[in-house]
């Protein structure tokens, strides 16, 4: 009953998640107006906003106007409702939890957005930088020197790799958001999760892009959105991130 009530207040933020994914881009308030249909404007009524059932027993479509409902909005919620259940069991009921709860639901706007319109609001990604940083001060996981180094090597690495590639080719291969993004991941992760993010981020874009270009028949100046990745990587990170360095490193100098 627990992971249940747990999952119910996830998939309850997630349907404010996809407020934010809708209005976010376009400057819109993300609290006025109310929740309201993009087809006839009308406003949705309690009952018809009940995560994922209201969408199941509509059968996805709006109650006035008939007009189909994405089914974005019932699957934006039922990640909600996981991530707040990987966050509680994974922290427990702490203030840790929480907070891995604000940042892996940063991570799911910051994707939906990026995959719609290729890019990454910095009311998402600054704002991040300010909370993971202070949240480092506060609660010393990690510590705030470890945040603030993975703010800036985060920034860094990504910056230097857009500049190099800007330099050899002449054409813009990474987004400023991508680089405010992984220094957002560095301030809530520290900087020991700067490379295990970055490298499940490449290794999935590749795999992906590769195949978006074989099915679609695109060149490699194809513009893939990285954001996804990077939110990928970082979530790998946060669960997983230490029993991976653990595994590399088991790999990489093996016992005598």
């Amino acid at each position: 009953m627990l992971i249940v009530a747990v999952f119910v207040f996830g998939a309850v933020v997630g349907s404010f998640l996809n407020v934010c994914i809708y209005r976010l881009p376009t400057g819109a308030s993300v609290a006025f107006p109310a929740s309201h249909c993009p087809h006839c404007q009308q406003p949705i009524r309690p009952y018809d906003n009940i995560p994922i059932l209201s969408y199941l027993i509509l059968r996805g479509r709006c109650r006035r106007c008939a007009s189909p409902i994405s089914p974005r909005y019932p699957l934006v919620e039922m990640l909600g409702g996981f991530a707040a259940v990987g966050a509680a069991s994974h922290f427990g009921p702490t203030a840790h939890a929480l907070l891995a709860l604000a940042f892996l639901d940063a991570l799911i706007v910051v994707t939906f957005i990026d995959l719609d319109h290729q890019i990454i609001p910095d009311a998402i990604s600054l704002s991040g930088i300010g909370v993971g940083f202070a949240a480092a001060l506060i609660f010393g996981q990690p510590s705030w020197a470890a945040s603030l180094s993975g703010i800036l090597l985060g920034g860094g690495v990504l910056w230097a790799v857009a500049e190099g590639y800007h330099w050899l080719t002449g054409r813009e291969g990474m987004g400023g958001g991508d680089i405010k993004l992984l220094a957002m991941i560095g301030a809530f992760l520290g900087w020991r999760m700067i490379p295990v993010a970055l490298m499940i981020a490449s290794l999935s874009g590749t795999v992906i892009g590769i195949g978006l270009m074989l099915a679609r028949g695109r060149d490699s100046r194809t513009a893939i959105p990285f954001g996804p990745f990077l939110a990928l990587g970082a979530a790998c990170a946060l669960f997983w991130g230490e029993a991976l360095i653990t595994w590399y490193l088991s790999l990489a100098l093996p016992a005598h």
